[in-house]
């Protein structure tokens, strides 16, 4: 018999990234890392991530509460609570949170290789590095991800 996991609303791993707050709800354990699944919380008038692209993974955001802006090349879409973003491999994206109201969303990842880009970057941070863009983009290449320069 294979084991479940349950995760209530006060489980799960919580990295603090700067004004982000992500929550591991599925780290790849239960589902042989076929699925990564976390809740991403983001205060009022936040930026997110440099606009970027992975090359290995699709990514799912489902906005809970609040309002995103999700900015694909230079399209920005407006996306309130109950929208589902889906940005398959080679996408350019990022998001914020331009709103007056915290912004929680879920956030998948298929396959879950990206779960471990947010404990790198907390560890790097942990250790003394200042989370710049920069070093933000140095630990993303970790992850068959790249910064979307061409719209900078």
């Amino acid at each position: 018999m294979s084991d479940v996991s349950v995760v209530g609303p006060d489980s799960g791993e919580v990295i603090q990234l700067g004004p982000a707050r992500i929550r591991i709800m599925e780290d790849g354990g239960t589902t042989s890392h076929r699925l990564g699944i976390g809740e991403i919380t983001l205060p009022p008038h936040s930026e997110g991530p440099p606009q970027h692209r992975h090359a290995k993974h699709d990514e799912g955001f489902y906005v809970v509460s609040g309002t995103a802006r999700f900015t694909v090349g230079t399209t920005d879409h407006v996306a309130p609570a109950g929208t589902l973003v889906m940005v398959p491999p080679g996408a350019p994206h990022t998001f914020a949170n331009p709103g007056d109201e915290p912004l929680v969303m879920i956030n998948t990842f298929t396959p879950d290789l990206y779960v471990q880009y947010f404990r790198d970057l907390r560890d790097a941070v942990d250790a003394g590095n200042e989370m710049t863009e920069q070093a933000v983009i140095d630990v993303m290449s970790h992850y068959a991800t790249t910064p979307a320069t061409d719209f900078a």
